[in-house]
């Protein structure tokens, strides 16, 4: 194993890509001007399960886990045939829907290569930015995840 270097690794190290096509046929897309991006990690419940044997020390069991991602998105438009990015009108339609319909399959990467890498399926939350008029179009955006978070191997690696 080497040694670490003193190198600091940056926020923007992150690629997020929706999957566009089905399960069986995947189509990854990168979601395009993302400006800030917290990636998830599991978020573990955790009960109580102190007994009487422990001496009076505390017991704790982890029950379950959640995750949510969270990013903001400078709006990529076309302004020729007024259309949004792909993934950015994927968000969006599926922000409105219900079921399956309310869903996206994603994954996040580290784009230099190091072995952080996940994928995961979660609901869609979107909302305006807002601002000034000076201020450019953004979306803030949530997904929700509904089930796991898997570790994949990096698909630029």
């Amino acid at each position: 194993m080497s040694t670490p270097t003193p190198e600091t690794a940056l926020a923007r190290r992150w690629r997020w890509q929706l999957n566009m096509g089905t399960t069986e046929a995947p189509d990854w897309q990168t979601v395009m001007g993302v400006t800030d991006f917290k990636p998830p990690f599991p978020d573990p419940n955790i009960e109580d399960s102190s007994d009487y044997e422990s001496e009076g020390w505390n017991g704790n069991t982890k029950t379950a886990q959640s995750w949510e991602l969270t990013c903001t998105l400078n709006r990529k438009v076309n302004d020729q045939v007024k259309t949004y990015h792909p993934t950015h009108e994927k968000l969006r339609v599926a922000a409105f829907e219900w079921g399956s319909g309310s869903k996206v399959h994603s994954r996040w990467f580290d784009r230099e290569g190091y072995p952080e890498a996940y994928e995961g399926t979660g609901i869609v939350k979107i909302e305006e930015a807002g601002g000034e008029h000076t201020a450019l179009g953004q979306l803030e955006v949530t997904i929700t995840g509904d089930g796991k978070i898997t570790t994949i191997t990096n698909p630029v690696a």
